[in-house]
């Protein structure tokens, strides 16, 4: 069974990317299972027409959680797969970790009990997923959305980042955490992918800072009008628009993890150096706007 985890800051399109490479490798017939760690629990809406599941967490409150505990929703049978996994596209296998109610707990430890429930109830052993994909919010200063870092869940990790300067700080705070995990049994990072978003289109500065970590950019999704389109319909493009370019592009980045075997311990850049990157995205963005005003 093939983990992976892809993370990255909030808004960079890390379930676009993650529900399109599952959908890709679904197509090439393996057994994909794609599990959100997100508490807004929105991450595999794409594969389910926009439908929305219970949470595992929700599931389980609703069983009991906080009076019986996890061991006893368990071995009572409380709670059944089913309640908690739903196909999606393609056979595709889906859960939600969800979060605490709101102004309760933290979302953090709320995806370490969803994923110690999906082991208790024995789920990649009876269900055989060939590919287990997680969609993980990128704040990995908390303990709980860094849990597949940690515990090396993960066979590999990829970033997901766009050539803005707070996507790149939260791409080498991850590193960060990658790195701070690499010696105790942690996942490694496979790769970067660059995903256009914004005022930038500036490959050689994500190119720059992948080198620069000791890593590889696997992947570049250009800007495409289909990915909103489908999106809007709740699918994904490689559903919505199975011809198109874009989907290829989806395609071949799933070919390229699935096959990818470079794996590293980034080194992360330091604040000064993160600084000499935000002074150069700044310093191309006034001249974009400068072009722009001469040729208005």
């Amino acid at each position: 069974m093939r983990q992976i985890a892809f993370y990255g800051k909030g808004g960079i399109g890390k379930s676009t990317i993650a529900t399109n490479v599952a959908a890709a490798l679904a197509e090439r017939g393996f057994s994909v299972m794609m599990i959100g760690c997100d508490p807004k629990s929105d991450c595999t809406r794409n594969l389910r027409g926009g439908v929305e599941i219970p949470t595992i967490l929700d599931v389980s409150r609703d069983k009991g959680l906080e009076r019986l505990g996890l061991e006893e929703l368990v071995e009572g049978k409380r709670i059944e797969i089913e309640e908690v996994i739903y196909k999606g596209y393609r056979g595709v296998y889906c859960g939600e970790c969800g979060g605490p109610r709101p102004g309760f707990g933290c979302a953090g430890r709320g995806v370490i009990v969803a994923i110690d429930l999906l082991k208790r109830l024995e789920v990649f052993e009876k269900l055989k997923p060939d590919v287990v994909i997680y969609d993980v919010l990128g704040d990995v200063v908390c303990g709980g959305f860094a849990m597949p870092l940690r515990r090396g869940l993960a066979d590999d990790v990829y970033i997901v980042t766009s050539a803005d300067y707070l996507a790149l700080y939260a791409a080498n705070n991850i590193c960060r955490g990658i790195n701070a995990f690499a010696n105790k049994g942690g996942s490694p990072l496979g790769g970067i992918i660059y995903n256009v978003r914004g005022l930038l289109d500036e490959k050689d500065i994500v190119e720059e800072f992948a080198e620069r970590v000791g890593t590889q950019v696997i992947g570049h999704i250009p800007y495409a009008h289909e990915i909103a389109e489908a999106e809007i319909e709740g699918k994904t493009v490689i559903e919505y628009a199975p011809d198109s370019e874009i989907s290829e592009i989806f395609r071949n980045l799933a070919s390229k993890i699935y096959e990818n075997d470079v794996r590293v311990a980034p080194n992360p850049l330091t604040n000064d150096e993160m600084m000499r990157i935000g002074q150069e995205i700044r310093k191309r963005i006034k001249e974009k706007y400068r072009k722009g005003g001469a040729s208005m």
